[in-house]
């Protein structure tokens, strides 16, 4: 069987083991009756349960999915729909993915055409994939796909924690392009591509904006390198870097009109303790033309204590300085909702998975502003206050803290 990148790297942390992920395949996959045989839906329903104590929630850590609407209250999160028929093994193989979602998240990722506004319905991915028999073989991805860097998945049920990292926040989310993957041996693997823009929009271009040329476009490359069986405890261990550099502007959101370049590493580490995993990521943003540095450093732990009961905990530390100030998938004015010039965050995660084809847990994160500023909670949202995006701060509390329960059903 076959797992994504996601899965995997869940499974090198020890976040799930991959019996269970084959169980869970087994029971989610249902062939289609289509011209296609092999065919295959999956997808799943995401619900949440938000509690934020104190008073006022007008202003939220700005992290990607986090938005006052979910606050003190039940959530629909998202529901996704998945169709694909995988490559098989042949030199010439051929396949596609199509990944919808729906919901308030479906808005948030906004991977809408552009020219057009947000939407609760929206496509995360819709490709179609290539192999061609160039020595191991060449795998392509032409479309709509997930981006190449990052440690976290736009997917909650593919994370360790449910609310996502501060460096997941900064890094492009999908692109409409060309992707071309290849794996010279069992420890290394390279892939890159070219893309419209670093923005989620689908089929937005970089031409018009700022007198970019026709030709503009968005540039990526990662490497992977995993550790062999010989490596004993460290076997599956993984380390991952990459670069995305191009627009992150497009007609579907209103954020900054300047190129930028992403940078990313990210490692899993294998202990001699069974079920006991640790990794670590590293997100730099750099905006051409403006001042000031934006990354986030990002530790993790996961312990699987049995094989239904699992442990998690994400510890980060953000730097967002000077004008860059980033922005997530967040509203429909990403600028109006800024962090401090230095916070930190650290989530705990229990999940135990009592039902078949269920994922439950139980989150607590805190979030704590290193600046003094006190930029969170208050009853009215910050504004934008000139052209050049300063920020009027409404928030008074330099401390945020939520407990969640997330109970996902997997199909």
């Amino acid at each position: 069987m076959k797992f994504n990148k996601w899965t995997l790297g869940l499974a090198a942390i020890g976040a799930v083991s991959l019996a269970s992920a084959a169980r869970a395949e087994e029971a989610k996959m249902s062939t289609l009756g289509t011209a296609v045989s092999s065919t295959v839906l999956s997808g799943y329903v995401d619900t949440s349960i938000h509690w934020n104590p104190g008073t006022g929630n007008a202003n939220v850590p700005n992290y990607s999915f986090n938005t006052p609407g979910k606050a003190d209250g039940f959530n629909l999160n998202s529901v996704k729909l998945s169709l694909a028929k995988a490559e098989d093994e042949s030199e010439w193989a051929s396949g596609y993915q199509f990944d919808m979602l729906f919901g308030p998240d479906a808005d948030t990722l906004n991977t809408v055409s552009t020219g057009n506004g947000a939407s609760d319905f929206t496509i995360e991915q819709a490709y179609v994939s290539l192999r061609t028999p160039v020595g191991n073989g060449i795998d392509w991805k032409l479309g709509v796909f997930d981006t190449v860097i990052g440690y976290e998945s736009t997917a909650d049920p593919n994370n360790p924690n449910y609310t996502r990292s501060f460096g997941h926040s900064i890094e492009p989310q999908t692109h409409t392009g060309i992707l071309a993957s290849y794996r010279f041996c069992e420890s290394f693997a390279v892939s890159a591509g070219v893309a419209n823009t670093k923005g989620p929009g689908i089929n937005a271009r970089a031409f018009g904006e700022d007198g970019k040329a026709e030709s503009a476009k968005t540039y990526m490359v990662s490497f992977l390198v995993t550790a062999p069986e010989s490596m004993g405890f460290l076997a599956g261990s993984t380390l991952e870097a990459g670069v995305v550099n191009g627009l992150d502007e497009n007609e579907s959101r209103s954020d900054y009109d300047e190129n930028s370049t992403s940078y990313y590493v990210g490692a899993t580490i294998g202990t001699p303790i069974s079920g006991l995993r640790f990794g670590g990521a590293f997100d730099y943003l750099d905006v051409h033309n403006m001042s000031g540095e934006t990354y986030s450093l990002a530790g993790y732990a996961s312990f699987q204590a049995t094989e239904k009961l699992s442990l998690h905990f994400r510890g980060e530390y953000l730097r967002d300085r000077g004008e860059q100030k980033f922005f997530t998938l967040d509203s429909a004015d990403p600028a109006a909702s800024t962090n401090p010039d230095r916070a930190m965050a650290l989530t705990a995660t229990a999940q135990y998975d009592l039902w078949k084809n269920v994922m439950t847990r139980l989150e607590v994160r805190w979030d704590h502003s290193l600046s003094g500023q006190g930029v969170w909670g208050g009853n009215t949202a910050n504004t934008v206050t000139d052209g050049e995006g300063g920020i009027l701060g409404n928030g008074n509390q330099k401390n945020s803290v939520a407990v969640i329960a997330n109970v996902i059903y997997k199909f």
